[in-house]
């Protein structure tokens, strides 16, 4: 590794045999002991089917992740996206030694502190200050050091009302806030933080996200950062990397790796599906990005004639919430459409808080939906940088008001 590269993944795989505990049967593991000790491959390691969820298993082992291999220097904030089930947090525990690859190597120079899971590392019967000595014992801290850090630990997680309880009556809120900030203050080389800090509440996500921008840009150390929120890996990271099907398949600055995570269209899942009218809906806004309160500008093309076409949408947040809907036929409107056309639709004035929504549309005649579709088209808002941003625990709108003083 070169003086400024602190990991180093070369070419990471990890199998799993479907439907079973382990590696697979005893005499799976007897073959693979008998080519060990002749020097010979993994009789294993060629077969295996990829790391899609949605199909129907033909083989008896699956690649989680498959040929792996990156680089981070220090103080680089490295962001890992992709679908559920894409290989994510396979990788990350791997990363952090909870389980080992099946192929690869990995190069490190220094302490790890990783937060995958609510009260990952805690002991439930201790209390929150017992557990921090515990994890700082296992990072390799003496008490010394831990007990310079503990106020600042304690402060930061705003549990202190709760320190000297046992973390087993903590909520999973609580868990998270502790084990962040344990992660966070006891200065591990390299942190790795899992999706969990969706547990907790916008305050303290704003909060963790501040602390690990402290963490690379003052302090010089390494976080490598697992979401599915793309305004914290836009403004958090410096690299990001696309994970699908367990594979690597994109890596570039944030805005241009999100852009592409956001356009990624399996072939498979768009062949299995035969809509009757609905062709493509397309962001026009660049790399389907759009600041908060800017325009959203949809074109729409669809593959038949329609003497009386009615469309409506719902935007949908990546918690999988409704945030708001409109359609043609709540004012009887229709347009008559022939194929070649394009339908340009612009929402105004996007006032939703930064995050990764999706577009769920319907088209039919206004009575009858001929097509639903559930991912029409996905999109990413942005802080407007001329706009005061609001607070984060404002909601998820926010509403365009006039103020008026009559006298």
């Amino acid at each position: 590794m070169s003086q400024q590269t602190i990991l180093k993944v070369e070419n990471i795989s990890k199998q799993y045999r479907l439907g079973n505990v382990g590696t697979g049967t005893l005499s799976h593991d007897l073959n693979r002991w008998w080519h060990q000790i002749r020097g010979k491959e993994n009789p294993y390691a060629k077969v295996g089917a990829v790391n899609d969820r949605s199909a129907t298993a033909t083989q008896d082992y699956v690649w989680a992740i498959k040929n792996i291999n990156f680089e981070v220097k220090k103080g680089e904030v490295l962001g890992i996206i992709g679908k559920n089930g894409a290989g994510k947090s396979t990788l990350l525990k791997i990363l952090s030694r909870v389980t080992s690859p099946t192929t690869g190597s990995i190069k490190t120079k220094g302490r790890i502190a990783s937060l995958l899971e609510v009260g990952t590392g805690f002991h439930p019967e201790l209390t929150g200050k017992e557990n921090i000595y515990l994890n700082g014992a296992i990072l390799g801290m003496n008490k010394a050091e831990i007990n310079s850090k503990i106020d600042k630990i304690i402060e930061f997680s705003g549990c202190q009302m709760y320190i000297d309880t046992p973390v087993k009556r903590y909520s999973s809120g609580m868990r998270v806030r502790l084990a962040f900030a344990v992660a966070a203050f006891l200065e591990p080389d390299i942190l790795v933080v899992d999706e969990v800090l969706a547990v907790g509440d916008a305050e303290f996500q704003k909060k963790a996200i501040g602390k690990m921008q402290d963490i690379s840009k003052t302090d010089g150390r390494t976080v490598i950062f697992v979401s599915h929120n793309m305004a914290a890996i836009e403004s958090l990271c410096s690299r990001v990397i696309v994970l699908v099907d367990g594979c690597s398949m994109f890596e570039s600055k944030p805005t241009k790796a999100i852009n592409f995570y956001l356009n990624f269209k399996d072939e498979k899942l768009k062949s299995s599906y035969q809509y009757e009218v609905f062709k493509s809906l397309t962001i026009q806004n660049k790399d389907n990005i759009v600041s908060f309160g800017e325009n959203l500008l949809l074109s729409l093309d669809c593959k038949k004639n329609y003497d009386t076409l009615s469309i409506g949408y719902v935007i949908i947040n990546d918690m999988e919430k409704r945030i708001g809907a409109a359609n043609m036929s709540q004012h009887q409107a229709t347009i008559q459409y022939e194929v070649g056309n394009t339908i340009n639709i612009t929402i105004k004035k996007i006032n939703l808080k930064p995050g990764l929504y999706s577009i769920k549309l319907f088209l039919g005649n206004g009575i009858v939906d001929d097509d639903v579709i559930e991912e029409a088209a996905t999109f990413l808002v942005v802080w407007n940088r001329d706009f005061n941003t609001p607070k984060s625990n404002w909601g998820d709108v926010h509403f365009d008001t006039v103020w008026e003083l009559q006298k």
